[in-house]
């Protein structure tokens, strides 16, 4: 019978199957330590990572922390609005 390259007359079997999925365990595993570690600080979830000193979030924060009201932060944002446009 001539399977699996020649199994009964001395060639590798059953463990020539094992090479393939060894080495596609490695790539899968060099990809996923990739997306945890290397590119989490540029990619987030939904696309690229909003900056933290932006108008908007800085509008946001302070919104947050109670250093302008409900009427000042909706005035302010739509004026960014107008001149950054909303992304998204």
């Amino acid at each position: 019978m001539q399977t699996l390259a020649h199994f009964g007359d001395g060639g590798p079997g059953p463990w020539i199957l094992l090479f393939p999925l060894f080495w596609a365990l490695v790539v899968g595993l060099g990809i996923t330590l990739l997306r945890r570690t290397g590119w989490r600080g540029r990619r987030g979830p939904h696309g690229p990572a909003a900056r933290d000193d932006s108008p908007l979030a800085v509008l946001g924060r302070r919104f947050a922390s109670g250093d302008i009201d409900e009427e000042e932060y909706w005035r302010r944002l739509s004026v960014l609005e107008e001149q950054f446009g909303r992304r998204g």
